[in-house]
């Protein structure tokens, strides 16, 4: 039963997919990937999943897409997979047709987030409702890590219920683990990054736009220094130049914070790096179901997000952390505030926030999910169209 996983980037493949794909090969299946050319994909070939590398972007170029079309066409007629499994955006668009015209009897695809910009008034929403529907239409079956995604499908007719299956999100817990919070561990952590044993660590991971939040997460650290000295700030995540709202590193040099805010750009050991902190934070504007905050409930963190979708789902509200408005620094701050001036509820918060993720974010459900949702089609069976 040959599988490809198709996506846009390979940084998608190997930070979202590939203990996905492992899973599924351990597991009796023929997995293997399909993703824009990149310097992730030796650690997936490395880690026993052939790739294809692809002509795919993530910005609307027609004439590269074109290409990359017939080419998704040609490699599907070429290794005629059981089933094409698609993921993000561009991938799933392209992918999930050229699955189509050559004849891939199962397709799947997996919404890790509807790409809808907020407010019914936007003149783009007809727009992005026009290309999920048209993403949405070859697939068998479609999962959505989020259940708001869901509802927006059925009320909108994007996709029709019967398609619709709720998968979830995971994470490895035995990796993110309260043990990287051990005093030792935290202390080792600060000491290779240079941060007193003292001081309070507020940190967020994620790509550097402002869609994720980090004018506010800067803003809102601005008005937290002004009230608490002893305070440092992490931003774990990669620089994305080609973004139209990338954060530069001139406009964090100029915000003038200095050792307080520490960039630390994209890092492999953020496992490790979540131990040094005290509290996590991401003020994101948009999001599908976000790995960084059930990572950091999983290591015993309070979390602290912003009232949105996806977000929803990796705390509970006034238990594991705090929702928060949207693009509002000033209650971002006072959030932080309360947190670093009462130890005791941090404690609270972070010991909810693992039994959270030992009950929801096991990576292991998600995985099982997805293979039962295969076997379902190979063998020509209904799968489960509840969204629950």
């Amino acid at each position: 039963m040959r599988v490809e996983h198709v996506t846009t980037s390979d940084m998608s493949l190997r930070f979202l997919l590939l203990d996905q794909m492992r899973y599924l090969r351990d597991n009796g299946f023929d997995v293997s990937g399909v993703s824009a050319a990149g310097p992730w994909i030796s650690e997936v070939r490395a880690a026993g999943i052939p790739v294809t590398p692809i002509p795919l972007t993530r910005r609307i170029t027609p004439a590269a897409d074109l290409r990359a079309l017939a080419t998704l066409y040609a490699q599907f007629q070429r290794t005629k997979p059981d089933i094409v499994h698609t993921h993000t955006p561009k991938a799933g668009l392209l992918g999930q047709w050229a699955a189509l015209a050559a004849g891939v009897p199962h397709r799947v695809h997996t919404i890790h987030g509807l790409y809808l910009p907020g407010g019914s008034a936007s003149r783009r929403l007809g727009f992005y409702k026009l290309l999920e529907r048209a993403t949405l239409r070859p697939p068998h079956l479609v999962f959505s890590q989020n259940r708001e995604d869901i509802d927006t499908c059925i009320r909108d007719g994007l996709c029709p219920k019967r398609k619709l299956v709720h998968l979830g999100n995971g994470i490895d817990l035995n990796v993110f683990h309260p043990r990287n919070h051990e005093p030792s561990t935290v202390e080792e952590a600060r000491a290779a990054e240079r941060i007193a044993p003292r001081s309070t660590v507020i940190g967020m991971v994620g790509r550097l736009t402002e869609e994720k939040g980090y004018r506010d997460y800067f803003a809102a650290a601005r008005m937290v220094l002004a009230e608490e000295d002893d305070v440092i700030f992490l931003a774990i995540g990669p620089f994305e130049p080609e973004k139209a709202d990338a954060i530069e590193q001139g406009e964090i040099d100029a915000l003038g914070l200095g050792e307080r805010l520490r960039v630390l750009g994209h890092r492999a050991d953020v496992a490790r790096l979540y131990g040094a902190m005290d509290i996590f934070v991401l003020p994101s504007h948009r999001e599908g179901f976000p790995r960084a905050p059930m990572e950091a409930a999983a290591t015993g963190l309070p979390v602290l997000v912003s009232d949105e979708r996806g977000c929803r789902e990796t705390v509970i509200d006034g238990a594991s952390g705090f929702l928060l408005p949207q693009r509002d620094p000033r209650a971002l701050a006072n959030a932080m505030l309360r947190l670093i001036r009462d130890k005791p509820l941090r404690e609270r918060l972070g010991a909810r926030g693992r039994t959270l993720a030992e009950e929801r974010f096991d990576q292991r459900k998600v995985f099982s999910k997805i293979a039962r949702g295969y076997e379902a089609l190979l063998e020509n069976k209904p799968v489960a169209s509840e969204p629950g």
